[in-house]
Formats: structure tokens, C-alpha cells, sequence
């Protein structure tokens, strides 16, 4: 991918110079339930739990162009990350591409994040033979081939070893199923439900295509167009009236992920953000460039998280299009671990330093919007991976994608504590309760609970990290990465930052392992624990302007503790044993005086 600004496909000069804006609205809200219906299809329809419980997957609309133009809720970097693939096939196959073309895409260096995202789509044609638009439906899967199941080979020195690469491949043309194709795509996975999934994503492009082509039927493919083109200079203009309104300058910040899978520390990354007028220059120039690590974002990946965060800070009515991208250069240096030149190995770097693009965003862009900055970001290092030989109930191999209700870092915003669940990274995704999980999986969750001060402080607290526990009833392989025990998740405006991330192996037995950053294929014998404290969110603001009421509530609610009061410099009188809890108002004062005197 070139280092140089990205630009957008150009418009077609034969398109008609405008659209009636109520018209162009009402397409844009048909072409965003297109993409909601598509993204419903592949949950009632996939086979895995991965796609049919947990909404990992997001739908597009993409135009002639490959420029975006519509997409449903989904996970923000995801949704963000599937035009390059679309712009290559458009440009690869150029008249190949047929009504009735199903091509599946997963190649992280033709514009893809990792593996195991399997980006699907389908063309739509004009009465005239003229493309018109792309329907395309991206999907997590469980596993892509290589050297470990699951997907991400933590330990591999290339990506090659990491599996199968589909850089554009017709799974169905014309209409019809490429029957060879499918043979190889399955011979090239582990799992029994690949290709059901799959087929799932089949059908939900193929049902977008079909759609689009009503919407298409009804309206006219000249007034679709028009609309296509209205909708992302409505997102340009109003995304580029925000960034007007923001002092010109460079604002500069500075993030670090503890350690890649392979252990060499402090994959460093660097943003500088330079506001001229009504665009942006976000260059990534120094960030960590030594060749032997193991931590690379892709240009897609790294493109994904930049807009994704930089999205959540302006008015969220605008449109989620090519707009967006359109107001700015981005400029991320090959070689450097957010654009890794072809071959490095991506699995695990998709997540770190992925998410750190959008915590180093937020930091930067805290000088000039701190009333509206948090960082969208998770820290899970990878997710976690655990399968075994035989489900004794069933006799039959089981892969458990770790796909459990969860709660970290998530942090506080102006006039907001951060909640007590996922992330807003994670979009819509839903992690599956105790219940759904021990059904399918032959294990036991022994506890979810939050955990008492791991939200940063600040005046607005950060959210709470939580103590999960799973207990394995057959013996059970792990492969597991870990970040945020170092470099955590940061405070914005003043606030402290969230509390670190722990995960440990088989506890209290004399193989109790603290994963310090990866495991792979360690194994749980039966009845043995992995135990995850996961991270709380970083705070906002200076926490001695919280309400000392608030920090007396959150006491009561054993969010904080009495001690992690002190950090507000609220005493509390008192023990929650007693119910007699209560802020003691001179002391308080007092100490809020003496602490801001020793800053």
C-alpha cells in the first residue's frame, strides 16, 4: 500500500450534477437497512457461534468507485475496513466481473485486517451493464488454516504461516456456485461449520445484491447514483465544517502496547494530527520500525481504527462514509508497525497495535476536543482461544472462541462514568451469557464480577475491569495474549488511567502460569481454572473535582473502595459492614487541600 495520501475513487463525470436531498435521504436510509438486513441474514443463518451468537459481522455498500456509501451498526474498525478489498476486485477484474459474481476476499496486504475477517461481496449492475454498486458483508471466522487453530498463530515469522490467503476469489460467478472453489476453501480449515458460515455469507450478499437491485428498479440507477454521491459530500462538507472550527496546529501523542506475541517490548506507536483549515493530516512517522517484531496493523486495519476514532469525536449524525475519509491525508509510513511491508504476520496486530491508533488519536486530539475524547479502544491482546479432542458429552472436538460476557476498559467521558460493560469499539457485538456458553462448550464460568477499583479516577470515573473465571471439565488447550500490564489504558483530561489487565493459568497448582504476553497450546487439565482480571477504563478529568457524593455512592455500590476514595480525596467514614458508610466533609476538605498543595 503507497505511503502517500489516499485518494478516494473519482466521480463519474456522466453522473447527473445533483439529487433531490429528500430523495437522497430516503436512499441512503433503504441502502442502510440493506445493510442491516444483510448483517441480520448471516446471524440466523451462520452455524458457528462465533458468526450466530456473537454479531461479529458488518455489512457495506460500496459504489462503482469502491468509495463507501452506506453500512449498518457493527464494530466500527470492521465496518471501515472493507473498501480495499472491493476497490481491488473492481480494478482486478474489471469487465469479468458478471450479474450473479459472488468473490470472497481475506488478504491482509489487499487492503484486508487479518485472516480470519473474510470480507464477501457481490456487484450490482445498471439496466445498461454498468456497475453500479457493491453489496459486501465481512464476517470474523473461526479459524484460516495454518500452523495452529484459530487463527492466530501468535508465533508465526510470516504470514504464510498464519494460513490460507484469498486475495480475490469468485466463489460464485454468473450465478453459479464455483464448486472447486468451495472443496479448496474447506480443505483449507479446520472447523466443520467453515463453510456453512461461509454460505452464509454467500447469501447475505447475494440477498444484498437483490435488494439493491429493487431499490435500484424503483428509483432509476441515475438517481441512485446521485444519491451515492449527495450522501458522501454531505458527510464531507459536515465532518470538514467541524474540523474548520478546531485551532489550527500539530497535536502530538505518544502510546506503547506492552509486548508482541513474541516479547519484544514496547511496540511504540507515534501520531502526529495537523489541523489546516477544514482538513486533517494524521501522520504516523515514528512509530516502531524494527523488523524483527511481531506487531504490525495493516494499512486497512490501521485506516479503520484512524476513522473510526476520529468518527466518534464530531457529531454523530453525519454519515459513516467515504466523506469522512475524503477529509483527510493520511500518511502511514511502510515499514512501520502500522503498515508492514507484504509478508510480516498480522493476526495478532490487527488487535495491538491496532487499538493503539485509536488510543494515540485520542490522546492527540484531547488538546483540542478533551469535552469529547475517549479512546475506542480494547485491550484484549488477542481473543482467547480455548478447544480440546473430545467433549465428553458429545465425544466430538469443541473450539471455544471466548466469546463470554466480559466488562473493561471503558472509559469516562464529560459528564459520564464509564459503564460497566464492552467498549463502544466493539460496536454491537454481543458476548454470549454463562448459560449459552456451557451448553455448547464443556466448561463452568465461576465468576464475573467487577472489580472494586479498577475504573481510573477522575471527575468522571472510569469503567470497571471484571474477575472471570472458567473452570475447564475436560482437559483444555489455551492460546492466550495478553497486554495493558504496563502500558494501560490511558486517563484523558487529567484522569488516572484504568487498571491492568492479569491472566492466570491453573491457579493454586504447581504448573500456575501468569501469561506475560502469550501462551500457546498450554493445557488445562480437568477442573482446572483460567483466571482473567480484565482492565478497568481510564478516567476523565482532575478527580478531585468529582462530586464527593458520587465517590460515596460508588463506595456503596462497591465500585470504589474506602482506601480507593483517598484517590478523590473524599474520606469516608464508616464500613459497609456496619451500613453506616457516610463523607466525612472536613476531612475531605482537608485533604483535597493538602493534595492539590503537593502538586
Amino acid at each position: 500500500m503507497s505511503v502517500v495520501a489516499e485518494t478516494a475513487g473519482g466521480v463519474d463525470p456522466a453522473r447527473p450534477d445533483g439529487c433531490d436531498p429528500v430523495t437522497a435521504e430516503v436512499i441512503r436510509s433503504a441502502m442502510e437497512t440493506v445493510c442491516f438486513e444483510m448483517a441480520t441474514f448471516v446471524s440466523r443463518t451462520a452455524t458457528t457461534p462465533i458468526l450466530n451468537q456473537s454479531n461479529e459481522r458488518n455489512a457495506t455498500i460500496l459504489d462503482s468507485a469502491g468509495r463507501l456509501a452506506a453500512l449498518s451498526v457493527g464494530i466500527p474498525q470492521f465496518m471501515l475496513s472493507s473498501t480495499l478489498p472491493v476497490r481491488k476486485a473492481i480494478t482486478f477484474f474489471g469487465d469479468e466481473l458478471y450479474p450473479g459474481d459472488v468473490i470472497v476476499a481475506n488478504d491482509p496486504y489487499y487492503g484486508g485486517g487479518h485472516l480470519p475477517d473474510f470480507n464477501v461481496f457481490s456487484p450490482v449492475f445498471d439496466t445498461d451493464g454498468r456497475l453500479l454498486l457493491i453489496a459486501s458483508i465481512q464476517c470474523h471466522h473461526g479459524d484460516t488454516g495454518g500452523a495452529l487453530a484459530g487463527g492466530y498463530n501468535v508465533f508465526a515469522n510470516d504470514i504464510w504461516s498464519e494460513g490460507t490467503r484469498y486475495p480475490l476469489l469468485k466463489i460464485v460467478e454468473a450465478g453459479r456456485e464455483r464448486r472447486d472453489v468451495v472443496m479448496t476453501m474447506r480443505a483449507n480449515n479446520r472447523l466443520d461449520g467453515f463453510i456453512g458460515d461461509l454460505r452464509a455469507q454467500v447469501g447475505a450478499a447475494q440477498l444484498g445484491a437483490a435488494r439493491l437491485t429493487e431499490v435500484m428498479e424503483r428509483y432509476g440507477a441515475a438517481t441512485v447514483r446521485a444519491a451515492v454521491d449527495h450522501t458522501i459530500e454531505d458527510a464531507r462538507r459536515r465532518f470538514s465544517a467541524e474540523i474548520a472550527q478546531w485551532p489550527d496546529g500539530t497535536y502530538e501523542a505518544d502510546v506503547y502496547v506492552d509486548a508482541d506475541p513474541a516479547g519484544n517490548r514496547d511496540i511504540h506507536v507515534h501520531v502526529a494530527i495537523t489541523v489546516e483549515g477544514d482538513r486533517l493530516i494524521v501522520d504516523f512517522a515514528g512509530s516502531d520500525e524494527r523488523p524483527d517484531i511481531r506487531a504490525w496493523s495493516t494499512y486497512g486495519n490501521t485506516r479503520g481504527y484512524t476513522i473510526a476514532q476520529l468518527a466518534s469525536l464530531v457529531d454523530p449524525t453525519i454519515p459513516k462514509n467515504e466523506g469522512f475519509f475524503d477529509c483527510i491525508d493520511l500518511r502511514i509510513p511502510e515499514g512501520t508497525c502500522l503498515n508492514p511491508t507484504v509478508g510480516k504476520p498480522v493476526s495478532a496486530g490487527t488487535h495491538h497495535p491496532g487499538v493503539e491508533v485509536g488510543d494515540a488519536i485520542a490522546v492527540a486530539m484531547s488538546g483540542i476536543l478533551p469535552d469529547r475524547c475517549a479512546p475506542q479502544t480494547y485491550k484484549y491482546g488477542a481473543p482467547r482461544q480455548m478447544w480440546g479432542d473430545v467433549d465428553p458429552r458429545t465425544d466430538r472436538p469443541f473450539f471455544d472462541h471466548g466469546g463470554e460476557v466480559n466488562a473493561g476498559w471503558v472509559n469516562g467521558v464529560r459528564g459520564v462514568d464509564g459503564w460497566g460493560a464492552l467498549v463502544a469499539s466493539n460496536g454491537n457485538l454481543i458476548k454470549a451469557s454463562a448459560e449459552l456458553n456451557e451448553v455448547l462448550f464443556p466448561h463452568i464460568l465461576r465468576g464475573r464480577n467487577y472489580r472494586t477499583d479498577s475504573g481510573g479516577a477522575g471527575q468522571w470515573r472510569g469503567g470497571l475491569g471484571s474477575h472471570f473465571v472458567k473452570e475447564v471439565r475436560t482437559p483444555t488447550y489455551v492460546n492466550q495474549y495478553v497486554v495493558n500490564q504496563r502500558h494501560i489504558h490511558p486517563g484523558i483530561a487529567g484522569g488516572a488511567s484504568g487498571s491492568p489487565d492479569r491472566v492466570t493459568l491453573a491457579p493454586g497448582t504447581d504448573h500456575e502460569t501468569v501469561v506475560d504476553p502469550t501462551v500457546a497450546g498450554y493445557l488445562l487439565g480437568t477442573g482446572e481454572q483460567l483466571v482473567y482480571d480484565f482492565g478497568g477504563g481510564g478516567g476523565w478529568g482532575d478527580a478531585l473535582e468529582r462530586d464527593p457524593s458520587a465517590v460515596l455512592d460508588d463506595v456503596w455500590d462497591e465500585y470504589v473502595s474506602i482506601k480507593g476514595a483517598r484517590s478523590y480525596g473524599v474520606v469516608i467514614s464508616g464500613t459497609l459492614e456496619a451500613m453506616d458508610v457516610a463523607v466525612d466533609e472536613a476531612a475531605t476538605e482537608k485533604l483535597r487541600a493538602e493534595m492539590r498543595a503537593a502538586r
